[in-house]
């Protein structure tokens, strides 16, 4: 119980304010459907945590590599510039993308998670726990703590809000974590 209990709390507090959690709002925006995205986050939160759980201490190294940051900061800067770019779901009529809200969030949320500190937080429990179910099982429930509520919450505050605006704002704080991951990895910032 120690492992579930402490993995819940861990995560669910590290997850506040964390990208993933602005990437649940803005699936929220822009698909309006919040079912399939909290069973995308759901399944994409149990498969990459699993995996965190299983690999351990041994993979923290690995994850730590300033080629890995590099491609992580590329990454925001380039979701920073997709961002901008407004699509058809602004429009009510316009169709809903090929693939749809869950596989949208569950691809997109588990590659995002990839080297995000739930992810690292993950790995350091499964070490230290060294109970994969109990811990997976934690940090799932703390992920779904902390995004179901942005995810509803977020989505009827900017049914009031111009998209427009959420789209720079969005942008800006994805350009910003991008920027800010390029440059620690730079060592220009301790």
């Amino acid at each position: 119980m120690e492992a579930l209990f402490t993995s819940t709390a861990v995560v669910a507090l590290a997850e506040i304010g964390d990208k993933t959690q602005l990437l649940a709002m803005l699936l929220a925006t822009r698909f309006r459907r919040p079912l399939p995205i909290i069973f995308g986050i759901l399944v994409a939160t149990l498969a990459n945590h699993a995996l965190a759980a299983l690999v351990g201490a041994q993979a923290a190294a690995f994850l730590d590599s300033p080629v890995f940051r590099y491609a992580v900061g590329i990454s925001f800067v380039a979701m920073a510039a997709w961002t901008l770019i407004p699509d058809k779901l602004d429009d009510e009529e316009a169709p809903r993308p090929r693939f749809g809200a869950f596989l949208t969030t569950l691809v997109a949320f588990f590659l995002v998670e990839m080297g995000d500190k739930t992810q690292i937080a993950t790995i350091a429990l499964g070490a230290r726990f060294q109970d994969v179910v109990s811990v997976t099982a934690g940090t799932t429930l703390g992920m779904m703590i902390a995004n179901v509520p942005a995810i509803f919450l977020g989505h009827e505050l900017l049914k009031r809000i111009d998209l427009a605006k959420v789209r720079l704002i969005a942008a800006g704080l994805f350009l910003i974590i991008g920027l800010w991951v390029l440059v620690q990895t730079a060592g220009w910032i301790g």
